[in-house]
């Protein structure tokens, strides 16, 4: 199964990815700034890795990121739904996916607690948690009842898992 833990660092103001998995890993962000949302892909980090993903002072609480295990299958997903495509994108807005022909994806939420730096930690594990749902108020539309992955909170210094669908426990 797939983790997520989360830490604030005093390092660098940046918004940082760590696999710390032994596979490669493909990662989508998405945020709101001043212009509206935004999603970005893709980041493809090699097994035990980091890489900033997004420079400079946070410019949001919130973030939402969806990661995808490219060698056993597996991905961390969430109930914010985002717009993704399979290659590299920049896409605004979250809205009409479908129709504006990009594909619909599930991103977990990350709260930064309005810290100027983040570092969101991919790892394995064979714990299993309870769904984060969405805070109220969200302008981000929730999907159906989720049939595969399961999102727990994520808070600094605190280990949060993300059970993958589409892979087995290793």
């Amino acid at each position: 199964m797939l983790v997520l833990a989360t830490s604030a660092k005093p390092a660098a103001a940046d918004f940082r990815l760590c696999n710390n998995t032994g596979s490669r890993v493909g990662v989508a962000v998405g945020y709101k700034d001043a212009d509206g949302w935004t999603t970005e892909g893709w980041w493809n980090l090699p097994s035990r890795t980091c890489e900033t993903v997004l420079k400079g002072n946070l410019v949001a609480r919130y973030y939402y990121v969806y990661a995808i295990d490219y060698d056993h299958g597996g991905e961390w997903v969430g109930q914010a739904y985002m717009c993704t495509r399979d290659k590299e994108f920049t896409i605004r807005g979250t809205s009409d996916c479908l129709a504006r022909g990009y594909d619909r994806t599930g991103f977990f939420e990350v709260d930064t607690g309005e810290q100027r730096a983040w570092t969101v930690q991919l790892t394995e594990s064979s714990e299993q948690s309870q769904q984060h749902p969405l805070r109220p108020g969200n302008p981000l539309v929730p999907p159906p009842p989720p049939t595969g992955a399961r999102a727990a909170p994520s808070t600094p210094n605190a280990p949060a898992s993300i059970t993958p669908s589409g892979s087995q426990s290793r």
